[in-house]
């Protein structure tokens, strides 16, 4: 029985890695394409901020599940809420991003990415993780790990983000947590609030202080 699953196992490395390959391959070709529209559209964030949302709402909806990242966000509050809070907590998440980072993204200097490596999980192989390095011009380094998930046979998609060893989506949801409690319970309140709220986690400092 174990040289058979030693026998199954080898046999099934080949395959595997070559899956890792395209995956490394498939968010490779969407970050650069990302890092390339920023670098397009650095003046229309100022311009016309609506047209620049717009414009990284399609660019990124195909790669990251926003709706999948709210309903974690919000976690077992979202069973308090209604489908039409749900949704509208999901449009107001993506623009409390927006709003947060696109101005230190469109302003930032150069920086490249490198796409370093993915690995599927062993025990479930529709869950992945892939490992990127962030350098700016001034040569800093900046490790970044995205969460990734098969949403069907052949499209991962971008669950969650770790950068330097910060996990953004669980940040959030202890966020949305302690804003229920000081709205006491009420979901609308929060979702109302949600930008000021996302402004004042400092997540960026917390990375630089990491």
């Amino acid at each position: 029985m174990v040289f058979i699953g030693l026998l199954v196992a080898a046999l099934a490395l080949p395959a595997h890695a070559d899956q890792e390959q395209d995956l490394v391959s498939y968010v490779d070709e969407n970050t650069q394409r990302l890092v390339d529209k920023l670098n397009e559209e650095r003046g229309l964030y100022e311009r016309d901020p609506e047209a620049f949302y717009a414009s990284m709402d399609e660019e990124l909806r195909e790669f990251v599940d926003f709706r999948r990242i709210a309903a974690r966000v919000m976690g077992r509050y979202a069973r308090q809420s209604s489908p039409e809070q749900r949704d509208a907590f999901v449009e107001k998440f993506k623009r409390s991003l927006f709003d947060s980072y696109a101005q230190a993204l469109v302003s930032a200097d150069d920086f490249t990415i490198e796409v370093k490596g993915a690995e599927i999980n062993a025990n479930n192989s529709n869950r992945a993780v892939v490992d990127m390095e962030v350098e700016t011009s001034g040569g800093n380094r900046y490790p970044v790990t995205y969460s990734m998930y098969k949403a069907d046979e052949d499209h991962w998609m971008m669950e969650n983000v770790i950068v330097e060893g910060i996990n953004i989506g669980l940040a959030f949801r202890d966020r949305f947590s302690q804003e229920m409690e000081q709205n006491q319970g009420e979901v609308q309140a929060v979702i109302d609030g949600w930008g000021s709220a996302v402004k004042s986690l400092n997540l960026e400092d917390e990375v630089d202080k990491s």
